[in-house]
């Protein structure tokens, strides 16, 4: 059985990557770029910084600066309008996941039409769009190499999973001193949420040699330098060792797909506003302890990779390990519960049905170890609470 592999066709690494963008748009033959971020990277001076960049390289680029958090349907068609108006040949995308997402559905849309809701999972989306080049500056969507995109349909606060080769940008740049100023709470929430792509994409059901490769060295990178990250952001080994095993958990995730984590967080997130990572993080103990039955080697694999456990240890030594750790790197990385983020507990359960027809829609559960129904996954959020 062959795997079918999807990767950006220029990667960049290192410090210093960003300044390459010239050169990269050059050899894409691009010369008009649209640049797609954020309030706050505007901010920070990112954008201005890589304009200068471009500007000094003769190349004119314009700014689209207005994504929002959770990308919605209606925040991407106006980014639309401004790609189609301007005559662009090409999408350079800045910041974290949410601009990068933006950019993909930016990019697609303005080049097929219709609207987000015309693209999302089960319909597959390979035909390209613009080009796109990705430059994240957080360590944790590892969207800057992966072929999905999550948008936001408000109409019915549904978080839609959008794939397909479509989505992969065409380049990637990926420079971790932009992650050097990113504050400790975004640190923890993207970092988890990179070290959950890792895991899901190794007990995936749809895991291969190839994917299992990118996964577990992203485990190696990530686990023991988390903590470090978080408590000092300007340890650039840690920040380094970050920025590359949250790519390489996207590469891993984009050619095995996510799990019943993944499927569970967006839900929350659409309902509650809660920002990916952190619910992802939240969700993390509980569904791998619910998982872990089904796979106990692939987990037992996870924890050693990550360091919380021997060689030595059998299968079952290793797991109990891995939730013991799961749970201590939420308690340190203050990770919070639904309560305590300030979801309504009455509101929450209001919607549990609804959370977990979402879910299992999104086709995430199917790709779990363990496959759970709508009740069993009602019963683990439920257990958030406890």
């Amino acid at each position: 059985m062959s795997t079918r592999v999807i990767l950006p066709r220029i990667m960049q690494l290192g410090s210093g990557a960003s300044l390459a963008l010239p050169d990269v748009l050059a050899s894409l033959s691009c010369a008009k770029p649209l640049i797609i971020s954020d309030a706050m990277m505007v901010q920070l001076g990112y954008v201005r910084a890589l304009q200068d960049c471009l500007t000094e390289n003769d190349i004119e680029s314009s700014v689209f600066a207005d994504t929002v958090p959770e990308p919605t349907v209606g925040s991407i068609q106006t980014g639309v309008e401004m790609a189609r108006q301007g005559n662009y040949d090409c999408i350079v995308a800045l910041g974290g996941g949410s601009p990068i997402d933006s950019a993909k559905a930016i990019a697609v849309l303005s080049c097929h039409g219709g609207e987000m809701r015309d693209y999302k999972f089960p319909r597959i989306m390979d035909q390209p769009g613009m080009p796109v080049i990705a430059i994240p500056t957080t360590a944790g969507t590892g969207s800057e190499a992966t072929r999905v995109t999550i948008i936001t349909d408000e109409t019915c606060d549904e978080k839609m999973l959008c794939v397909g080769a479509a989505y992969m940008p065409t380049a990637a740049l990926v420079d971790y001193n932009l992650t050097l100023s990113v504050p400790a709470r975004t640190t923890a929430d993207t970092g988890i949420d990179a070290l959950t792509h890792a895991m899901e994409a190794y007990v995936s059901k749809k895991a291969s040699l190839y994917s299992d490769s990118q996964a577990l060295e992203a485990m190696r990178l990530i686990a023991p330098n988390l903590r470090t990250a978080y408590h000092n952001g300007s340890d650039e080994k840690a920040r380094e060792a970050m920025m590359l095993g949250s790519t390489l958990a996207g590469v891993a995730f984009s050619n095995a797909s996510v799990a019943l984590v993944h499927g569970m967080s967006r839900p929350i997130g659409a309902f509650f506003h809660v920002p990916h990572g952190l619910s992802n993080a939240m969700l993390l103990p509980a569904v791998t302890e619910y998982s872990i039955p089904a796979a106990p080697d692939r987990y037992a694999d996870c924890a050693r990779a990550m360091g919380v456990a021997e060689q030595v240890d059998s299968d079952e030594t290793a797991n109990q390990k891995l939730l013991i750790e799961l749970k201590a790197l939420n308690d340190e990385l203050s990770v919070p519960g639904p309560q305590e983020f300030g979801i309504d507990k009455d509101a929450f359960f209001e919607v549990l049905d609804t959370m977990a027809v979402q879910a299992l829609a999104s086709g995430s559960p199917a790709n779990n170890p363990r496959v759970p129904d709508a009740e069993e996954i009602k019963a683990i959020y439920q257990r958030l609470w406890d």
